[in-house]
């Protein structure tokens, strides 16, 4: 039995999860109904935001040579990794090692295994948000794309800060759990040598860099730290920083978090001219911006018929609490990273063809996906190429 299988039937058989992924379910069809109520706005931004993202995928290595441009414009270092190798090399070199790293959640990190392969080099590094630390203390991956511990219960989060943190908890309520972490994060933030981040939006024309958040944790992240490292895909570029802000609002509010209580913006180090107007880098703020596009495989989809349609994907995991298979599974369902319907298409993409189309047999059709996506992508027409490639590999066709 493969492991998608093997995992899938796994998870058929635990009952807390089933219960947490429906409970979740619920919650975000009621936020994001009551976001787009209020604000009806959001749809016409979400049209928006979708063209400019078709605009850039038909022209992804002049918005890439751009956005690099725009990068070192501003100060900071721009790099382009074709493969995990290659980024994680250029991280690495960036990081050093017997380093203190603390991180944002990024999924383009767990592509490149980045907290492992820092911690390999002997470095402590510490993920920020409360739910992929949670996923870290259980040696776990990420279960959502927005909530990545939507798998773990209280009573299981509260023991995994207890044992793993040693960290005394009462009586294990949420906010014990939130105000013990904030305490024990606080003391790395602080003292953090390289801070590293993904991204929700990279603008071409600027070099702006866009993280939306609401726990807090990646402004300080971004901005305590001597060192602040961006890592992510090159499909986060948008053509203007315009676009870009209307991008990271679309995904706040399709997550059902609308408004975001944070959008931060990056364009370069810290700086200040205050004396004699000569200007000094990395007062307050980092010294050093280094921002890591990552390919792996992102160009070449481009150029795919079908496969390039997810590069439209911001990611706000609608599709995936929608998806009754999904609401039975998690990520169990999909390739070592990406999970349900967008993780199909972005497993073809990152990881392998192979695994997402073993993984899109389990897809029923129902085309729920393609009707909550903000992107309107063809999430189940995507699922349905995969099958056919899984029917061929297997010499089922006719």
């Amino acid at each position: 039995m493969s492991r998608v299988l093997r995992e899938v039937e796994e998870a058929l058989e635990d009952d807390s999860l089933r219960r947490a992924l429906e409970r979740a379910a619920e919650n975000n069809e009621r936020n994001v109904a009551r976001v787009l109520e209020r604000h009806p706005e959001v749809e016409h931004l979400a049209r928006e935001v979708e063209e400019a993202k078709k605009s850039v995928i038909e022209r992804l290595d002049y918005y890439i040579d751009k956005a690099m441009e725009s990068l070192r414009r501003v100060g900071a270092r721009p790099y382009l990794a074709e493969t995990p190798e290659e980024a994680r090399e250029i991280v690495a070199g960036i990081v050093g090692r017997g380093k203190l790293v603390v991180m944002s959640k990024s999924m383009v990190a767990e592509e490149l295994r980045l907290r492992e392969h820092l911690e390999a080099l002997g470095n402590r590094v510490w993920e920020t948000d409360l739910g992929q630390l949670l996923v870290q203390l259980e040696n776990g991956r990420p279960m959502h794309t927005i909530a990545p511990a939507v798998h773990i219960s209280r009573v299981e989060a509260a023991r995994l800060v207890s044992e793993r943190l040693g960290l005394e908890l009462s009586s294990g309520s949420p906010e014990e759990i939130v105000e013990a972490v904030r305490r024990f994060l606080r003391e790395k933030l602080v003292h953090a040598d390289v801070g590293i981040t993904g991204a929700n939006a990279v603008a071409a024309d600027t070099g702006a860099v866009f993280l939306v958040e609401n726990e807090g944790n990646i402004r300080i992240v971004s901005g305590l730290s001597r060192k602040h490292v961006v890592v992510t895909g090159v499909d986060k570029i948008m053509p203007t920083i315009l676009d870009a802000f209307k991008a990271v609002l679309v995904q706040a509010a399709y997550a059902g978090l609308y408004p975001p209580t944070y959008v931060n913006v990056t364009a370069g180090p810290s700086s200040t001219a205050d004396i004699e107007l000569h200007r000094v880098y990395g007062a307050q703020g980092p010294r050093e911006v280094h921002v890591v596009l990552v390919d792996n495989g992102r160009r070449r989809a481009a150029r795919h018929p079908v496969l390039s349609e997810q590069l439209r994907c911001i990611r706000c995991g609608r599709c995936q609490l929608e998806c009754p298979v999904w609401q039975q599974s998690a990520n169990h369902w999909g390739g070592r990273v990406y999970g349900g319907p967008m993780g199909l298409g972005w497993t073809a993409v990152t990881e392998s063809l192979e695994v997402a189309a073993e993984a899109a047999m389990l897809c029923l059709g129902c085309m729920r996906c393609d009707l909550v996506c903000p992107m309107e992508i063809p999430l189940s027409r995507i699922a349905a190429w995969l099958k056919r490639q899984y029917t061929r590999r297997m010499g089922l066709s006719g």
